[in-house]
């Protein structure tokens, strides 16, 4: 009842003058929430941010910025009070938050039923199993005997993942040992084993789906790893079949259909030679399409606004043949703008995206897109100016 009273009496208040114009909120100010704020702009339509702090990258650019704590129900109610639609740029909000806002009569988009297969590894591994989606083999481990049968079944090393909030290679550690096993579990986390798997790349294909059901699907991309961040972004995916690249759009739809995703749903895949393997799912603009800026007609943020909101969709097609996107990850020295000038100049086709985050080694702090014709140019381009962000030289660095 408490919930409801807030929200109510937080939703009445005095309108201010002026045309209506929808209001989304989204919970987290990251990057994500940053990029999805320069697609409110273009809309016209209201947008907030809950932030942790002032400095947060959404809420340097963000007019609409309360402060506040995700994990306090009060803050999430005083927040999706002034908001028609609440939605999220990760997903670490408690379940039962989201469950009392939607109480409270809040559009929580997308809503607890479905945020809690991003949220839990266990649960959207046994929702997909109950689809006849294929996944790597898993079962929750939670001693170094339960470990020990589950690689007598598919052998060393085995991938031990944190069942929720892992992130970014957070939380998932690949143990070639029982010893490494044994050191993971001493952490006391509640795990999953799942099986390595020799796949040839990763892919990932992005959706949008609306609540009227309306969907879109983007061109399957290839993403490239290394120590669990993703580095770059090839769009569409090179030399992927037209049959393959079908069946990995019909699995994207079929997901977002099957677990009434509101928003973005971006599901990452091991491409196989026996096929499409499922790894993880993300339900909001993800990190694999940040492409989509120059490279779609519609990029993801817009299209989340647009499918949160229920407003007829945008196109997901490319709007050049290919797009490469190369993450910028912090160095040693942090003056990224110093730097930026020789990136403008150099090549005036590359476009940057910098978070307004401070710079740490390792750190995501921006991305950099090539768009055009002809895939090892595009890369190359991307990646010096990458590099030259990061480290001052065009020329690729160790890492280390």
């Amino acid at each position: 009842m408490r919930d409801h009273q807030t929200a109510s009496e937080l939703a009445t208040a005095t309108p201010q003058a002026g045309p209506r114009v929808p209001v989304a909120g989204m919970v987290g100010a990251g990057q994500l929430a940053r990029m999805t704020c320069q697609a409110a702009v273009g809309l016209g339509i209201g947008f907030r941010v809950l932030a942790g702090a002032a400095g947060e990258s959404a809420a340097q650019v963000c007019a609409g910025t309360q402060i506040g704590d995700y994990r306090s129900l009060d803050d999430l109610l005083a927040f999706g009070g002034g908001c028609d639609v609440v939605t999220f740029d990760h997903e670490h909000v408690p379940g039962a938050h989201l469950a009392a806002l939607e109480r409270a009569g809040m559009r929580v988009r997308p809503g607890a039923g479905a945020l809690r297969y991003a949220q839990d590894k266990a649960a959207m591994r046994e929702r997909l199993a109950e689809l006849g989606i294929s996944c790597p083999r898993c079962a929750p481990v939670a001693s170094l005997g339960d470990v020990l049968a589950f690689a007598a079944g598919s052998g060393w090393p085995v991938v031990l993942k944190t069942v929720t909030g892992g992130y970014d290679g957070r939380g998932v550690w690949v143990c070639a040992t029982p010893d490494e096993a044994a050191a993971v579990l001493a952490h006391g986390l509640d795990l999953l084993a799942e099986e390595h798997v020799a796949f040839d790349r990763e892919l990932a294909v992005l959706v949008a789906r609306s609540p009227s059901g309306q969907a879109a699907v983007y061109p399957v991309v290839q993403t490239v790893q290394r120590d669990g961040i993703c580095r770059e972004v090839l769009a569409p995916a090179p030399g992927l079949g037209e049959a393959r690249a079908v069946a990995a759009q019909e699995l994207g739809l079929a997901i977002a259909a099957s677990t009434g995703v509101t928003g973005m749903l971006a599901v990452e895949m091991f491409e196989t030679p026996a096929g499409l393997l499922v790894n993880e799912l993300a339900m909001r603009p993800h990190n694999s399409g940040h492409w989509t800026i120059e490279g779609a007609r519609t990029s993801q943020f817009e299209q989340h606004l647009r499918a949160v909101l229920d407003l007829p969709l945008g196109s997901p097609v490319m709007a050049a043949p290919q797009a490469v996107m190369v993450n910028v990850l912090g160095g040693d020295d942090p003056g990224l703008h110093a730097r930026l000038v020789h990136v403008m100049a150099a090549d005036p086709g590359i476009k940057v995206h910098l978070y307004g985050k401070e710079v740490r080694p390792g750190r995501k702090v921006g991305h950099v897109t090539a768009v055009g014709e002809g895939l090892a140019g595009l890369r190359d381009r991307a990646r010096r100016a990458a590099s030259y962000l990061r480290h001052g030289t065009e020329d690729e660095q160790p890492e280390g």
